[in-house]
């Protein structure tokens, strides 16, 4: 059977790398990039990415889309796939790798469907695929075996259910986890830093929370570039929890910790220009630092 043509949106971070292993499987990647930064543009160049001149090409001469993009992009993505759809005429299969919560995903599912088009839940667990073995495709749905068929071309999927928003839920449940941990470290870190304690608290935590302490010098240095991305994901979160009971004021919180970040000069800086020397203490400095002066000041009086 011959490699399927994938259509790609869109080729950031992850996708563009995703496109990357699709590629030298043998799998031709085309993209549309109309309306993409310079920076995503050269990040298929760089993964040297055939490009369309609009969405309607791109479902004209592909035969599954994937759509890898930020939570807060991914229903306008899918609602203008389908405006492609509809006006061609064509069909394809639609999978949709986002991070969003499973009533997003069924809501992007309904739009999809309506144009006789197949659609798969994903979600990618992972960082991008640059070795084997570090990244995760899960995916969910009726017609999961298109993106099942996709595992022949370098990628790991791994089927979690037959229902559309199992795949999706699943990422909530992890991220909810990995990046709500980043989101109260960093808080907790600010805070103890804006109140003067933050030798001590983290001279406690290398005594007391070693593992724990080193994950936050891992991942915090990094997050500001990602703090924009992040604050949409969270609030996915938060209404994946609502929808099944619990309480959606966590991850709300967690939302609003990356929109404080994201206001910081830090989150101006992209994965290419990001200072990688600087450490866990100089970037909880910097956030302190646009913390509301009087905040501080009140607290103590």
């Amino acid at each position: 059977m011959a490699a399927p043509i994938v259509g790609l949106l869109s080729p950031g971070d992850m996708g563009h790398v995703v496109a990357q292993v699709l590629q030298a499987h043998g799998v031709r990647v085309r993209t549309c990039l109309a309306g993409r930064s310079e920076r995503t543009r050269q990040l298929a160049r760089r993964a040297q990415i055939e490009e369309v001149a609009s969405e309607e090409e791109l479902v004209r001469t592909t035969e599954i889309i994937l759509s890898i993009v930020v939570p807060a992009a991914a229903r306008a993505v899918a609602e203008r796939v389908a405006r492609a759809l509809q006006v061609t005429g064509r069909t394809l299969v639609y999978v949709d790798c986002n991070a969003v919560s499973p009533r997003t995903v069924r809501e992007i599912a309904t739009c999809l469907t309506a144009t006789g088009s197949r659609f798969v839940d994903a979600s990618i667990i992972g960082p991008p695929p640059r070795q084997a073995g570090t990244t995760r495709f899960y995916a969910s749905g009726p017609d999961v075996e298109a993106m099942v068929a996709l595992g022949q071309y370098g990628l790991d999927v791994r089927v979690v259910g037959e229902e559309i928003g199992q795949a999706s839920a699943l990422k909530m449940c992890y991220a909810a986890l990995t990046k709500g941990f980043t989101a109260l470290a960093t808080a907790l870190l600010v805070a103890a830093q804006a109140m003067g304690l933050y030798e001590a608290l983290v001279d406690e935590f290398a005594l007391s929370q070693a593992e724990r302490y080193r994950a936050m010098q891992r991942q915090i240095p990094p997050m500001p570039t990602k703090a924009r991305r992040w604050v949409g994901e969270m609030e996915e979160i938060a209404h994946t929890f609502a929808e099944v009971g619990l309480t959606p004021l966590l991850h709300q919180g967690a939302a609003e910790v990356y929109r404080f970040v994201s206001t910081t000069p830090l989150a101006e800086e992209t994965p290419e220009t990001l200072d990688r020397s600087r450490t866990l203490e100089q970037v909880i400095a910097t956030l302190a630092a646009h913390l509301p002066p009087a905040t501080v000041e009140a607290f103590f009086a």
